[in-house]
Order: structure tokens, then sequence, then C-alpha cells
């Protein structure tokens, strides 16, 4: 807390993760907005950044925005703290600081702030980005200066003891109506949403064009979907229906809420699973629901009675 009062007024505007009064919606957001206006993004993933980066460096920083001496002391005794693993045996740490802990965000930003934010802003004033600790995203004008900046950060990154991701890290073009063309790599992801070309209606004339939008991501699809198998509804039968909506409306709510916020019709398959899950729940907790017609009244008469049972109904009514 002392830290990240003192680091929080320093750090850059285009810094995400892990800051008060920010989200990685709001980064999706922007970059959303920066898509449309450059042609180009660098789609850039910095390898183990928790794992590998250099505890000198981070003490540097540390340094830059406090000189308290207790402060100090406490951020290079966690930096050379053991690891203890399940099995109680202590492991020597000599690099990185380790993930999931309090203090690790604020010591990882404060490191790429200086490593990597400033930086850009200092050398590439016109490529503005947007960083949630390891990934970032970089635009630029044209193909030729992503290419150029790209291998600049790999240079700068290497300088501070980090790598990029040789298989994350790449060139993309930003494909719309407007943008033809064919290019190698037309889409990325980003904190769990798939950036690409995708049908769009404008608001006011209903026309339909190609516009370069975010929506949740296949990889963020099946792992919501395999939590959701994991969470074995229909076998919950000795819940009620209250029940139910009591423990699956906070998780699907948060779905909603992160995954539905752009281009939300990607993310009705996934809805529409919780309903065939309540459905198998119906019919083995109530024998008279296993045919179809008996189960359709049922369920029709229920979401009339209670439209607001599962949030999930705001957006997806099957059957």
């Amino acid at each position: 807390m002392y830290l990240q009062e003192r680091a929080e007024p320093r750090l850059h505007p285009d810094s995400y993760g892990h800051r008060p009064r920010k989200s990685a919606l709001d980064a999706v957001g922007v970059c959303r907005r920066r898509c449309w206006e450059n042609d180009w993004i660098i789609d850039l993933d910095i390898q183990k950044l928790f794992d590998e980066v250099p505890r000198d460096l981070i003490v540097k920083a540390v340094e830059a925005v406090t000189n308290t001496r207790w402060v100090l002391l406490y951020v290079k005794r966690w930096l050379k703290a053991p690891s203890q693993q399940p099995d109680g045996t202590l492991v020597e740490r000599n690099q990185g600081t380790p993930r999931g802990s309090a203090l690790s965000p604020v010591l990882v930003n404060l490191f790429m702030h200086f490593a990597f934010d400033l930086w850009m802003a200092r050398n590439y004033p016109d490529c503005p980005f947007e960083r949630y600790a390891e990934d970032a995203v970089v635009h630029c004008a044209s193909r030729h200066q992503a290419e150029a900046v790209l291998g600049q950060i790999a240079t700068r990154m290497s300088e501070v003891g980090l790598r990029l991701h040789p298989e994350k890290t790449r060139v993309v073009y930003c494909n719309d109506d407007n943008r033809r063309g064919e290019h190698e790599h037309t889409t990325f992801t980003f904190l769990g949403f798939a950036f690409r070309a995708r049908e769009a209606v404008n608001g006011k004339t209903g026309v339909h064009f190609t516009s370069f939008q975010p929506a949740i991501s296949p990889e963020a699809l099946e792992a919501k979907g395999a939590e959701l198998r994991k969470m074995r509804i229909h076998r919950r039968t000795n819940l009620s229906l209250n029940d139910l909506a009591r423990w699956l409306n906070p998780i699907v709510g948060r779905w909603m809420s992160y995954y539905g916020r752009y281009y939300r019709t990607e993310l009705y398959p996934l809805l529409g699973r919780v309903s065939s899950y309540l459905r198998r729940w119906a019919g083995k907790k109530y024998k008279r629901l296993r045919t179809y017609k008996p189960f359709k009244r049922w369920w029709t008469g229920l979401q009339d009675r209670e439209p607001g049972l599962f949030v999930h109904w705001r957006w997806v009514r099957p059957y």
C-alpha cells in the first residue's frame, strides 16, 4: 500500500494492469478505438516477465519512487525469499518476483514503467500502446513502421534482461472494409478478446459493413466451456431452482459483464449451454420433465413467472 501510493502517480496512463480505477476492459476499449485509427499493430508478449525480471533493476525502479529504508529492505527481502512448495520444501530463487503475490504487480509495473512505457513514450511518441502486465499492443501507421519498432522493442527488452515470446509476438494488419489486401496476420488476441474483421451495422442507416472489432476469443470461450462442464450443473439435483440461480448467477454474470462488453453475440453459445445443462438438471430431478413437450411447458411457464431468475435469460432464452 505504501509503495503503490507513491508509484501510482508516476505510472503511464496506458498501463492498465493491477492498478486502481483501471481495468482490462478499459484497455480493450482503448485498443479497439486505436485499431480504427491505425492500420497496423504489434501484438507484444513478454516471455516469463514475472519469472525473469532482473532483481537489480526492480530495486532501481523502487529507488526512483522512494528512498525509505524500510521499504527498500522489505522489497529486497521479498525478492530473495525462497518459495515454499506444496510439500513444504523450500526452493531458492535467483531471479524474478513471485507471480500471484500482493507486491509483485506493483514491482513489475514499476519496472515496466521505466523499461518499456517511458522508453516508448520517449522514442516512439507517435506509436500509442496499451499494456497490461506482460501483454501489450502497439499501434503503427504502416507495416514498415511496425516491423522497425518491433525490432527496436526486441533490442530494448534484451537490454533489460527480458525476451519477447517468439510465437505470440507478431505484426498484425487491422483489416476492414476500408483496408484491403492479403497479409499474413489479420487477427490478434488481447486480454481474452480476439480482434478481427467482423460484420457491423450502422445504427443510423442500417447499412452492414465490416469493422475491426473485439469479441470473446476462441481460447477464452473454450476455457469457460471447460469451466462450465466441470461445474456438473445437471448432477446438482440436491439443489432447488433458487439454489441454482444463487450459485450460477454471479459466475455467469461475470462472464457477461466482461466478455459481453464487445460483440456479445459471440458469447451466446456459451450462455445457451447453461440452459442446456439446466434442462438436463430438470430431467434428472423430475421424471415428468424428461420428454420435450412437458419440459417445454414447464420451462415456458417458469420464464413467464420468473423472467429474471437466471441472469443469462436477459440475452439468451432458448427452448
